[in-house]
């Protein structure tokens, strides 16, 4: 009987500590995610360069540099393609993070994005047809549409290491946004 009673607080603590856990968590709201694309890789050792040019006064195309891409992962890799739409007015993700980075294309309206790798958490304002790096790793960050009208909507392509949870709720980090 001894046992039964300590097995039931350790279930009601283990249940608090759950609970208190995603109630700090800031989780989106008026954010709808559609998964377009996912896929498991191998090792990607991706790399590009190309000989980067430009029309000169007399018309003519010269080299004016080298441009270079590289991607390199250990392990294998879940990669995503997802379309996140964002309501007026305070559409948000909530502050979270990612294990790994992410391309975030605008594709609709403004969004701004805080993060945690800007000093005070500065908002950085997109718009349609712009991009941003998330680097994912320890940065956290939140994606909210301030728009009063128009819903915002972005394209992100992710890349995590694989089986890991695409996204990470979190609180709110001291000193930013809620």
């Amino acid at each position: 009987m001894k046992w039964k009673g300590i097995l039931a607080v350790l279930v009601a603590l283990a249940g608090v500590g759950a609970y208190a856990g995603n109630v700090l968590a800031t989780g989106s709201k008026g954010q709808t995610t559609n998964i377009l694309a996912q896929a498991t890789v191998d090792d990607l050792d991706l790399s590009g360069h190309q000989m980067t040019t430009e029309v000169g006064p007399d018309g003519r195309t010269r080299p004016n540099g080298i441009w270079l891409a590289w991607i390199k992962t250990h392990g294998s890799s879940d990669l995503y393609v997802v379309d996140n739409k964002f309501a007026p007015n305070g559409g948000t993700s909530g502050w979270h993070s990612h294990a790994g980075p992410s391309i975030i294309f605008v594709v609709a309206g403004t969004v701004t994005n805080y993060s945690t790798d800007e000093p005070g958490c500065a908002p950085q304002v997109y718009t349609v047809g712009q991009s941003f790096v998330d680097p994912g790793g320890d940065d956290e960050h939140m994606i909210r549409n301030e728009d009063p009208a128009v819903t915002a909507e972005t394209i992100a392509v992710q890349f995590l290491p694989h089986g890991v949870d695409r996204k990470i709720d979190k609180p709110v980090p001291e000193g930013c946004p809620a």
